[in-house]
């Protein structure tokens, strides 16, 4: 043990086998942490000896941080009978690589599978947005009340945008109108949050989707693993259906009570004003069938 510690001394990192080190560090002569530091150093310094990643010393760099906190257990899994210890080190980098590129190779299978379903979506978004004129406004209308009623009830659906093009129709300022709006909000806080919470998992399970479908798509037919993506796309788009079923149930209009408390107004002002807007629609659609 002195003559190996002497050695050690004396021997650089790189060229001192991995053996010598472990029976170091069995004796007591370096601790654990100086021992996997070692074995990282000698690793990186002997990039040669295991042709791996073309000689790439970044990507070799990069691989042996991930496989780090992977070679604490690799050292205590180690067992005295059989290969030594730098044949045993040298099997676990080469066969834990495999797994490395395999992993990146998903990773950026899903990159790539986000990046285009967003943009797909963002083209989409684009192509729908309606394209208002800058001196565009809707004319005053006949009946400012109902109109206001109508909107305060679907309060979730309307933009600033939309706030500032429709109050001078209705002769209720832009501001006005967005503090009853803002007051719905509060008045709503319970439901919203739930509707948030949902659309945040509608959208996570979209993308899960999307990289799931990527995924499948890249493994070969033959592929041992093809079988397990196709079963975890199958899965992602059954919670993607049960989500966007919640959601839908949701109720995400303002109630005929809360819209009366923000005018200021009893309920059942609310009532007839909303029972003549359907009775005025069903008998344009009557009119229009005839």
């Amino acid at each position: 043990m002195r003559e190996l510690s002497a050695a050690f001394s004396k021997t650089p990192v790189s060229d001192l086998p991995l053996t010598s080190l472990r029976e170091l560090y069995r004796g007591g002569q370096i601790s654990r942490k100086d021992f996997e530091e070692r074995i990282f150093r000698f690793l990186l310094d002997n990039q040669q000896r295991f042709h791996l990643f073309n000689h790439d010393r970044e990507a070799f760099t990069d691989y042996l941080c991930w496989l780090y906190p992977r070679l604490r257990r690799a050292i205590d899994a180690y067992q005295e009978a059989g290969a030594s210890f730098d044949a045993y080190i040298g099997s676990v980098v080469r066969w834990s690589s495999k797994e490395y590129r395999s992993r990146a190779a998903e990773r950026l299978v899903t990159e790539r599978a986000c990046w285009e379903t967003r943009a797909a979506e963002e083209s989409a978004t684009g192509e729908r947005a309606p394209a208002y004129l800058a001196d565009e406004s809707f004319k005053p209308v006949k009946n400012p009340r109902q109109v206001l009623v109508l909107l305060l009830k679907s309060y979730f659906f309307v933009s600033d945008d939309f706030i500032d093009r429709v109050a001078p129709a209705i002769g209720v300022g832009p501001d006005e109108l967005t503090r009853m709006i803002d007051r719905l909000h509060k008045l709503r806080d319970r439901r919203e949050e739930k509707i948030r919470v949902l659309q945040e998992k509608l959208n996570c399970q979209y993308y899960r989707c999307a990289v799931y479908q990527r995924q499948l798509e890249s493994l070969p037919e033959t592929s041992a693993r093809r079988e397990t993506a196709r079963i975890r796309l199958e899965r992602a788009r059954a919670r993607y259906s049960a989500v966007k079923k919640r959601l839908a149930a949701v109720r995400r209009e303002a109630s005929n009570s809360q819209v009366a408390r923000v005018l200021g107004v009893p309920k059942g002002t609310v009532d007839s004003t909303l029972y003549a807007v359907k009775h005025r629609a069903a008998h344009s659609v009557r009119k229009s069938r005839e």
